[in-house]
């Protein structure tokens, strides 16, 4: 890894006050580091521009998403475009093979719309076969790799819909910069370099069928930074949606290629579950936090966790405790434990299992939850609530147009690179999502033929007096919840401007009660990053909190405000990730 690299990776994240500590520094000594290091640690500007924006992990994905906004496209045709050409340069965190949600604001109707992309597991693979293959391999869960974590890539049919009903330009125009430079070759940023490198390491180690090696280690290596990288398989898969459409994906040559490849290797995914997929629109859920509308999608997304740490946050005065306190900190961190104890035991696909979602948001379960916090003392252990039942690894960008539509898109492989299953001819790796249920027949999450897996990826937008105000997310598995959460509280509550909010040192909880992991006992473990200040880590761990020197993890943000006094749009890309908010 690069000397930059490591700063994004590791030293940054790394607690470096408590490592000083470690090393012999006195404590003077480390909280002066803290205080250079500080709260106030931002790394460039607010983007400011009056017709449109974009916000991605990638430069030229940005700037691809505002040549489409200047050709008159909409913010929904530069998002998919923007999310096209990140498959070719940023096949580390998204791909053709993986699901994407994502929230429209419609400025016509004045209305949000949510999207939910996500795929499901394969109709022929019952829960007893999926055990017995386990059962050969001497294990209980599924694995993160090969065949048998596969679900139906979702991604292809949530581009389609979203462009139906919001698209200007033509899906041939749209997808016609990332087929370019999928064939030209586009060049390699250097974070995005090192996690290609560990992917492809991971991959020679597997010795898996299919082409992956052949696609993203072209002649036998991970490409470096700067390197050029071209695809030409994805660059003749994305041509075929551009000239025949999503039935080319889920009807036609590619479907027929994968249900050949998955007959011939032993996998379970066959044309049938392709041609069944269909996206969902879905009504984006919401909570108040302080005169703000903060809005997620419902499960079988994990989003409404960082809607419920709000609740329970919001009868607390942060602001008056201030940034990166201990006090602060370990609210927060109690808040975390709390709603990831629901989303353990209630999260799932609504099509199989009823998710008490208006209780598990109501204001009147976070006061009852909010009871089970000491304040002096960090929790152990907690059960899952129970809720009032009502009836009834990742990419992040948005875009905006002129027209004042913006768009909040998530997109993912799940852990990394994917499965590592590549089937020879497409240029795209299939998603890992199917780790993620569990074989427990009491679980909400429990696998079953044609249902959709636990999800950790979730899109984010927030309202104001009924108006746009933010759209924007937070890359990383469990991390994405509790960084929402952060943005929210570095906005609302301590006055930070979009850039500092993203930039601002991160905390993260581990080791909750989760899908494939016992109830927690110990109280898990909290990862901080180099900006928290030393004398909150002492103050922490007094109250009992294991507080540890992170190795990164925590996320990459994107965010998008809409001023509408002024009629401009401010944009944020952090510096945890290679991106560029950019405008027109």
């Amino acid at each position: 890894m690069s000397s930059l690299a490591t700063l994004r990776g590791s030293a940054r994240a790394a607690g470096l006050a408590a490592l000083l500590l470690c090393a012999g520094l006195t404590r003077g000594a480390a909280a002066q580091i803290d205080r250079i290091n500080g709260a106030g640690f931002v790394t460039r500007s607010e983007v400011i521009a009056g017709q449109g924006m974009a916000a991605t992990s990638h430069p030229l994905a940005t700037q691809i998403a505002v040549d489409v906004l200047r050709r008159g496209g909409s913010a929904v045709d530069a998002a998919i475009a923007a999310n096209a050409a990140l498959t070719l340069m940023e096949p580390t965190g998204c791909g053709l093979g993986g699901d994407l949600f994502a929230i429209v604001w419609d400025a016509k109707a004045r209305k949000l719309h949510g999207l939910n992309g996500s795929g499901r597991s394969p109709l022929g693979l019952e829960r007893e076969t999926l055990a017995a293959e386990l059962e050969k391999l001497g294990r209980k869960t599924i694995p993160p790799r090969g065949l048998l974590p596969i679900s139906v890539p979702g991604a292809c049919d949530a581009w389609f819909e979203l462009h139906q009903r919001f698209g200007v330009l033509s899906m041939a125009e749209v997808l016609e910069p990332a087929i370019r430079y999928a064939k030209q070759g586009a060049p390699v940023p250097e974070y995005i370099a090192y996690q290609w490198g560990l992917g492809v390491r991971q991959a020679q180690g597997d010795k898996l069928p299919g082409a992956f090696l052949a696609t993203f280690a072209p002649g036998g290596k991970a490409p470096l930074k700067g390197d050029l990288f071209a695809n030409p398989d994805l660059a003749r898969t994305l041509s075929l949606l551009a000239e025949q459409g999503r039935d080319a994906f889920y009807r036609g040559e590619i479907a027929e290629r994968v249900d050949a490849f998955m007959a011939e290797h032993g996998g379970y995914l066959r044309k049938q579950d392709f041609e069944r997929h269909r996206s969902t629109w879905v009504e984006p859920v919401s909570v108040n936090y302080r005169g703000f509308e903060v809005f997620e999608l419902p499960p079988n997304g994990q989003g409404i966790a960082a809607l419920q740490m709000l609740n329970l946050l919001e009868g607390f005065d942060l602001k008056a405790m201030g940034l990166h306190s201990p006090e602060c900190l370990h609210l927060m961190i109690e808040a975390k434990k709390l709603a990831f104890e629901d989303r353990a035991r209630y999260y799932a696909d609504p099509e199989f299992s009823k998710v008490p979602l208006s209780g598990l948001l109501s204001k009147e379960y976070a006061a009852e939850r909010r009871k089970l916090i000491d304040q002096k003392r960090a929790g152990r252990s907690f059960d899952a609530g129970h809720p009032p039942v009502d009836d009834g690894d990742t990419i992040y960008l948005t875009c905006a147009d002129a027209a004042g539509n913006m768009v909040s898109l998530i997109q993912s492989n799940y852990r990394g690179m994917g499965s590592g299953i590549v089937v020879p001819g497409t240029g795209f790796c299939f998603q890992d999502r199917g780790e993620m249920f569990v074989l427990d027949p009491a679980h909400p999450n429990v696998y079953a033929p044609g249902k959709r897996p636990f999800h950790t990826i979730i899109p984010a937008f927030i309202l104001k007096d009924g108006a746009p105000w933010l759209s924007f997310g937070v890359m990383g598995g469990a991390m994405q919840p509790q960084g929402h959460v952060q943005i929210v509280t570095n906005l609302i509550d301590f006055g930070m401007n979009f850039q500092e909010a993203g930039d601002a040192a991160r905390w993260q909880h581990l080791g909750s009660s989760d899908y494939d992991k016992p109830r927690m006992t110990d109280g898990g473990f909290v990862e901080v990053e180099s900006g928290i200040p030393f004398e909150s880590v002492r103050k922490l761990t007094q109250m009992g909190h294991d507080v540890r020197a992170g190795s990164g993890g925590f996320g990459g943000y994107q965010a998008i405000h809409r001023d509408v006094v002024r009629g401009v749009y401010v944009g944020a890309s952090e510096s945890r990730k290679d991106g560029q908010a950019a405008g027109y």
